[in-house]
């Protein structure tokens, strides 16, 4: 008499997974030929935490880059929505020469880590990440984070800010609604990656859209978009209220054609309420300007970074 296997419970509705074991393994092998584009890791490693398990790569300062760069307080990467660890790609070259890098999967978006909790209610969020950083033995590090990484990034200098020495914002969420432009530009963007490939650069330049001219690139979004399920909804941005409550140097960057944020509203909005907080536009790029001003996005963001430590000394 055969007998039947039980079946596998299902993980909650608000717990991302992927679709399949064989869809994993390719959108890992999208990933991997993006990673490829960057710095070598030095490493990687397996964060346990309340919420799952986070997969962190490690970036170090290359031999003869100076003998300060080991020592100084290292720079953690969060990025965006659908996304991994492995858009950092433009970033982890020149950010590791001077700091030790570490870039961060989220649990709940496609990428190494194995998501089993829901963390996207803000409490959950910055215990997450605070759980995270002490499992890598990181008392004090200067915080990037792009798009949804920049809501994860501005929600823990509101509520857990006691291992930041900075943070740094890349066209984030948690300053407005998202609203539905975003949308409709994920939307055509995702479409335009169909596109013919003598189109695409057309395509890229009218969309401010990198992903359509990085063969890479594009390859590793299409194939998360088949392969994970993202069960979270938006975050509800900070109040006026809850940015007032940030004392950690903040640097936000924009682009002047973003179409998450309203670029001059939260040019001026943001240092008006944040002591001290520093904030530019970039022109001539929309919502990814460390992707494509990568070189200038990061001396910005290395400078800014050595700076709120030079103050710190000199305080």
């Amino acid at each position: 008499m055969a007998v039947s296997k039980p079946a596998a419970p299902r993980p909650p509705a608000d717990v991302g997974r992927y679709v399949s074991d064989t869809w994993r393994e390719r959108y890992f092998a999208a990933c991997d030929a993006l990673y490829a584009l960057g710095a070598p890791a030095t490493g990687e490693t397996d964060v346990e935490t309340s919420f799952g398990t986070t997969h962190v790569y490690r970036y170090d300062p290359p031999a003869g880059s100076g003998a300060a760069a080991p020592d100084r307080t290292p720079v953690v990467l969060v990025h965006g929505a659908g996304s991994c660890s492995a858009m950092w790609y433009p970033n982890t070259r020149d950010l590791c020469a001077e700091r030790t890098v570490y870039a961060i999967d989220t649990p709940g978006d496609p990428g190494r880590s194995v998501h089993r909790a829901p963390l996207h209610e803000p409490e959950r969020a910055a215990r997450w990440l605070d759980e995270t950083l002490a499992g890598l033995g990181l008392d004090r590090v200067h915080l990037v984070g792009s798009s949804y990484g920049g809501w994860l990034a501005l929600n823990q200098a509101h509520r857990a800010p006691d291992r930041l020495a900075s943070v740094t914002l890349l066209d984030p969420g948690g300053l407005e609604k998202v609203g539905l432009r975003f949308f409709v530009w994920i939307f055509v963007s995702l479409f335009a990656t169909f596109a013919p490939k003598a189109l695409r650069p057309r395509l890229a330049s009218w969309l401010e859209q990198p992903v359509l001219v990085v063969p890479e690139l594009r390859a590793m979004v299409r194939t998360g978009v088949r392969a994970y399920r993202i069960r979270r909804p938006a975050p509800k941005p900070l109040t006026d209220a809850e940015l007032a409550t940030v004392r950690t140097p903040l640097y936000l960057l924009l682009g002047r054609r973003s179409l998450l944020v309203h670029p001059d509203r939260q040019a001026e909005r943001v240092p008006r309420l944040v002591p001290g907080a520093r904030a530019e536009i970039i022109a001539e790029t929309g919502h990814g300007p460390q992707i494509d001003h990568a070189g200038t996005t990061n001396r910005l963001m290395l400078d800014f970074m050595a700076g709120t430590e030079r103050d710190k000394v000199t305080a």
